[in-house]
Order: C-alpha cells, then structure tokens, then sequence
C-alpha cells in the first residue's frame, strides 16, 4: 500500500528536483553530438532516443532512493504507484529534436505534486548550466536568484514564444493562430522546449508564452516557475482548446484573444 503519511515539504522537494535535474543534465551533456539510435512515437516528427531512455531511468532511480513511496510519471516510462500523494512528474530530455539535430537547446525537467498540486519543480538548460526551480508559496529562482517576469503591457510590444503539435491536422490551426500573432505581437520566437519557453517568461527573457497539444511533463515544472515568478498563467482544459498560457500579467488578456482558434 501506498504511503498515506505527510510528503517532504516543497521546499525541499525542489532541492531533490533541482539535484536531480542536474545528474540527469550531466548524462544528457554527455550524449550530446553522438549519433543516436531513434524511434519514433506517435507520429513521425515525435522522436525519442536512447539519451532521452537513460535520463528517464537516471531520474526514476535518484528519485526512487530519495522518496521510496511517491509515483513517477515520465513521459517514457508512464506512471507507477497509483494512489500515492507524492508524485514526479518527468521529462528526461525536452526538446528531443533539437537534442537530435545538434541544436543547443534542451532541458531535463521535473515537477513534483503532492495530491494532486504541482508544489516543486526544476528545469535546467542543460547546456548553458542554468537552472530554475521554484516551490509554491515560495517565489522562483534562476540558480539560486530570485527572478521576475517583465513589466510588458502591450502585446505590440511583445515577444511571444510558442510550440507546436506534433498532429499535423492540428498545426495547420496553429499555423493560423501564429499568422495573427506574428501581425499583432512584437515578434514570434519557436524555440523548441516547452519547460525553458516558460522559464524564459519567468525570468524576463521573453513577454509571454502559448502552445497547444502539450503533455503534462512538458509544461508542469515549467508552468509553476513562471506563476511562481508573478506570471499571469493558464493551464489545458477542454474549454480551452488545450491551451496553455504564461505571460506577463499587462499581455495576457490581450494575447488570450488573439490565439483562439474561433478568432478573426
């Protein structure tokens, strides 16, 4: 039976999150620039590879040995310990296809949920060495410093980032959503990770963030640094189209009109 007793705090379930990240970052580091044997998932630009298998399990047996009775939930591996209060919340190597093509640009990411609330999360930019972390109640950090979204209050004058599907039916709406952001917002960036996009508006280094069709692990440690760093955020539901959302809170309302899909 599952462990019913009281989880570690969020505090100190973003130190073993921020820990992780960070062994897990030095295996990804490692494989990097190395050909690497691929698979394909649920379409063909949905790719995994063997870095992606052995950070997961890195990441499963650190957080195994650290908290022996929480469920993981990793978007390799799926879940374990149903009915646990505790649970991590994965994703060994976000931005898989950059990781592939050689561009220098992904994160190790975990999340941790206590009852079902994500409380902790870390996500590192494995290459440049930098990570964020927050816990809930507790403000957000880019290694270890304190961090804010900016002060933008015009869409105008905002860089948006957002992502993509991997369904092909569903980036041709997307493709129409980013025409009308690209004539309305100050520029569109697609970086190709989902969890540094919205550390990026934690930290002031882009206005505001969208995407569509996300999975949980993608978005989970990210979203929470990003509300944690004052940003305005919405999560997927089925009222919204399965939009996520973070941005500075003087934009949102604005670019939340623009990328519905029923939009003109």
């Amino acid at each position: 039976m599952p462990d019913r007793g009281a989880p570690p705090a969020p505090a100190e379930l973003e130190r073993l999150a921020s820990a992780t990240a960070r062994t897990a970052a030095a295996l990804v580091t490692a494989g990097y620039g190395q050909p690497h044997e691929v698979r394909r998932k649920s379409s063909p630009t949905d790719e995994v590879t063997q870095t992606d298998l052995r950070a997961e399990e890195l990441i499963r047996r650190l957080l195994h040995a650290a908290t022996p009775e929480a469920a993981v939930l990793g978007e390799e591996g799926g879940s374990t310990t149903p009915g646990a209060r505790l649970e991590w919340v994965i994703d060994p190597l976000d931005g898989t296809v950059n990781f592939r093509y050689g561009v220098p640009l992904f994160a190790v990411s975990i999340a941790a949920a206590r009852d079902g609330e994500i409380v902790a999360g870390a996500v590192i930019d494995v290459l440049r060495d930098e990570l964020f972390s927050a816990h809930l109640g507790g403000g957000a950090r880019r290694d270890g410093v304190p961090i804010g979204v900016s002060a933008c209050t015009s869409l105008p004058d905002a860089l948006v980032a957002t992502g993509f599907s991997y369904q092909a039916e569903l980036r041709a709406l997307q493709g129409e959503v980013a025409h009308r952001v690209l004539s309305r917002a100050r520029d569109l960036r697609c970086f190709g990770s989902a969890a540094l996009e919205l550390c990026w508006v934690g930290c002031a280094r882009v206005d505001a963030y969208f995407q569509r069709d996300t999975e949980i692990w993608d978005r989970a440690a990210g979203a929470l640094i990003a509300a944690e760093a004052g940003a305005r955020t919405e999560l997927p539901c089925p009222e919204n189209d399965d939009l996520v959302m973070a941005t500075a809170p003087g934009v949102f309302d604005d670019l939340w009109a623009v990328v519905q899909f029923a939009a003109v």
